[in-house]
């Protein structure tokens, strides 16, 4: 194990187990957490775990099965659900049916689970799965015809399942229900898209949710993507687009273009936004999904695949905050990633999953607290959780939308720039601010007519209704 203060290295274990989570239940708590999504936690040789092993037993490096029981047991007692990974588009080396393969090759039963050089096997060759240059055959894209399997993204340790085999199909299928009966509350899967194949995917909701009727299922999916949660296979889809959204206006001219340029799929998508260019993003996402989907995304402002929020925003605190106010107040379901509420800081991955600092003189408090308040405003306003959004204003660098739901109506604003910006906004007198990213973020509203408010630079607001007439 290397230190847990230490920075993280791709192949290092810090020696962090699922006991100590359920140490911690009580800072998630406070934080007002009601759900915890975990990384894959299956028996795997890597410290990411998305190159499983075994798929009916946890790691023992995490505690074993037995620590996901007291996990799911402490979590549940809390009122908390508990989402696990499913990585069922690739395996590890390790798994039994590909290491029979590796024993037997092409006399093995298990030879059709997997995509396999057939012509390799038929002239009694060995598929090559330890080959001795391995970044030669990530640049080539040809691990089929060097390993003598497909190997997703033509990484040697992750073979790709072949899913028509029927027996995959069964197995699979098997380990899906086998964890939501042991108590887990939903699954995220892992590129499902590279599962093309919708009777398995149908399948796979119809079996979970025979199991458990409220099971959450959340597919990673980077792009706008209807289809899959529209009459589809999923609730919702891990809501990469609105990260964009959110993280190019909320740090603006902070963005850090390098940073976000470390990795391709983030570079690509995340850019600087005005608010007009915002507000009409945020539009066309919500507009691309029936209300029930919106109200299911996986909203995120960060992941254990994007550089870390505050180091995007360029160590910008207040371009965090005004990201995680947004984060809070749209539609969806909203995730922070583990250490984002603390300004824990990370480039591109391995970067990006450095262990929690526990040491409190490393925190930002004030970016602490100022998460926990935003959270219990999320959990107690109707409005905030309804799917009633509109945009009401957008101009320059603020933006302004109202958030309704069974009669109860709700104001959020931000200014995202450098100077105030006066905005209409109809805001009856009876409402109330409940809550600003900062002291100046409230306008004095003298000499101002009461269909006006001035958003003080890099600012953000809520304003809370009484009913409706």
């Amino acid at each position: 194990f290397e230190p847990w203060d230490a920075p993280p290295t791709v192949h290092g274990f810090k020696g962090g187990d699922l006991i100590g989570v359920v140490e911690r239940l009580d800072y998630l708590a406070d934080l007002g957490v009601t759900a915890l999504y975990l990384n894959p936690v299956f028996a795997s040789a890597a410290n990411h775990r998305y190159h499983t092993y075994d798929y009916t037993a946890v790691d023992p490096l995490l505690g074993g099965t037995d620590a996901l029981r007291e996990l799911l047991d402490a979590a549940h007692g809390r009122g908390m659900r508990v989402v696990l990974d499913g990585v069922f588009n690739h395996t590890g080396r390790g798994f039994w049916p590909f290491h029979h393969v590796l024993e037997a090759g092409g006399s093995s039963p298990y030879r059709d689970w997997f995509h396999l050089n057939v012509a390799m096997l038929a002239r009694g060759e060995r598929i090559r799965a330890y080959p001795d240059e391995r970044r030669k055959y990530r640049r080539a894209r040809r691990s089929l015809e060097t390993l003598g399997y497909q190997a997703w993204w033509d990484l040697p340790a992750r073979p790709e399942l072949n899913t028509a085999n029927p027996d995959v199909r069964a197995f699979l299928l098997g380990v899906a229900e086998q964890w939501v009966r042991f108590g887990a509350d939903g699954w995220r899967l892992d590129v499902p898209e590279e599962i093309d194949d919708a009777e398995f995917w149908s399948e796979f909701r119809a079996r979970v949710r025979a199991v458990n009727p409220e099971a959450y299922l959340v597919g990673e999916v980077w792009r706008v993507a209807p289809e899959w949660v529209a009459a589809g296979p999923f609730d919702g889809l891990m809501n990469y687009p609105l990260m964009w959204a959110i993280v190019g206006f909320a740090a603006g001219k902070h963005l850090d273009l390098a940073v976000a340029a470390e990795q391709a799929h983030v570079g690509a998508h995340l850019l600087p936004l005005d608010a007009p260019a915002f507000a009409k993003r945020v539009e066309v996402i919500m507009g691309a999904y029936p209300p029930a989907a919106v109200a299911a995304q996986f909203n995120l402002v960060g992941s254990h695949d994007t550089p870390r929020l505050i180091t995007l925003c360029g160590g910008d605190e207040t371009a965090v905050r005004l990201a995680i106010l947004l984060l809070m107040t749209l539609p969806g379901t909203p995730c922070i990633y583990y250490g984002d509420e603390v300004g824990l800081a990370g480039h591109a991955d391995p970067g990006c999953r450095a262990a929690f600092p526990w040491d409190e003189s490393r925190w930002r408090r004030g970016l602490r607290d100022f998460v926990r308040q935003a959270v219990a405003l999320r959990r107690t306003d109707p409005a905030l959780r309804g799917d009633g959004c509109r945009i009401l204003n957008a101009n320059g660098s603020a933006c302004a939308f109202e958030r309704t739901q069974a009669g109860e109506r709700s104001i959020v604003a931000i200014n995202a720039g450098e100077e105030p910006v006066d905005l209409p906004l109809d805001i009856e007198g009876d409402s109330v601010l409940a809550l600003a990213t900062g002291p100046d973020a409230a306008p004095a509203l003298a000499d101002q007519p009461s269909s006006t408010r001035r958003l003080a630079p890099r600012s953000g607001a809520v304003w809370q209704s009484v009913r409706r007439d």
